[in-house]
């Protein structure tokens, strides 16, 4: 029998438990892509500066992981700083390795924040499922990796139907202040920071000894000093005028809130959900953010787009599916099977 979780009998294989973690994600992924894009239009006559938002949110990560590491420790300070002394003071070359997706998550960062000032979230949310194609494309490069056939289609049908989203939007009435086109532009180099930054994250992942939280304590100690040297370097002049939280509102807290616990989420949904379920989140957050946009927004899809989204949504359950798994599942499935009726049960 499964082991339950603690103090509340489910087991870790619980329905209930996979579909509330599913539910979390898609929940997330929603609502921060919203009030993201809501932050960044809202008549406002102090508009927050990103790259605060994005030190903030590294800081709260950081913290958040640190948290994480000292429940895993039995709550004791004393065994939380000999595991920091351990794997991150007397591992410095690690600390540096981790620099490099370090700065590109922070660029790209950046560049969502830029996106979702020029495009609207639906349209940001279909295009940005690019970063599958780049994480694809770099696996196969820095790790070897060999995709099926049904992969590289998936892959295939996700870039045409980006393309066809990006045509209908071309032709749409943007706000003045808008770029469209440098909105597609970030989400374009964002995908590709994304796709290289967590396949290099998985290279250093393997033989590691360290936890994966205690690998995001190792990268948030470049991450938290690279963003706020960004904001000085980027925004200097305007923290120093103004304050580093000009311009916060309850909106922005929450896009930073949401935006840090982001990956506690996923890492849930990793644990007890699978990749399939993970692409199912993904698609269901379009959709949602489709129908939410439409009523608050004004946001009014035409059939170019909604092809395109169609297609996006396809290829994600179809690169999310894995042949040879099943496969081996119904060869598992049907040898139990036969045990079972040679013992009468």
């Amino acid at each position: 029998m499964a082991k339950g979780m603690a103090g509340t009998g489910l087991a870790v294989d619980s329905p209930f438990i996979k579909y509330g973690a599913l539910a979390m994600l898609v929940l997330q992924n929603t609502a921060l892509v919203l009030l993201l894009r809501y932050s960044r239009t809202m008549v406002t006559d102090e508009r927050y500066t990103p790259s605060t938002a994005v030190a903030s949110m590294e800081a709260l990560k950081f913290m958040t992981c640190v948290t994480v590491v000292l429940s895993q420790v039995g709550w004791s300070p004393s065994q939380l700083f000999t595991a920091l002394n351990l794997e991150v003071v007397k591992k410095p070359m690690e600390v540096v390795k981790l620099s490099v997706p370090s700065l590109l998550y922070i660029v790209q960062n950046n560049l969502l924040y830029y996106a979702l000032s020029n495009l609207d979230a639906t349209p940001y949310q279909v295009c940005y499922q690019l970063k599958i194609l780049t994480s694809a494309v770099f696996s196969v490069l820095l790790l070897g990796k060999r995709m099926s056939g049904l992969k590289w289609l998936a892959l295939l049908i996700l870039t045409a139907g980006v393309a066809i989203v990006k045509v209908s939007q071309s032709g749409g009435a943007a706000h003045e202040s808008q770029n469209s086109f440098m909105g597609f532009v970030a989400v374009l180099m964002a995908s590709a920071t994304s796709g290289y930054a967590g396949v290099y994250f998985e290279k250093q992942l393997k033989g590691s000894t360290a936890t994966l939280w205690m690998r995001n304590i190792q990268m948030g100690c470049t991450s938290v000093v690279l963003s706020l040297a960004t904001v000085f370097i980027r925004d200097g002049a305007v923290v120093r005028e103004l304050g580093f939280f000009y311009g916060y509102n309850n909106v922005v807290y929450g896009v930073v809130l949401l935006q840090a616990l982001g990956g506690l989420v996923v890492a849930i949904v990793v644990k007890y959900a699978d990749n399939i379920l993970k692409g199912f989140a993904a698609s269901f957050s379009i959709v949602t953010s489709c129908i939410l946009e439409m009523f608050f927004f004004d946001f009014r899809p035409g059939m170019g787009f909604l092809l395109g989204a169609l297609l996006v949504n396809l290829s994600m359950v179809l690169y999310s599916r894995d042949p040879r798994k099943a496969s081996k599942a119904r060869k598992q499935a049907a040898k139990l099977n036969g045990q079972q009726m040679k013992q009468g049960v």
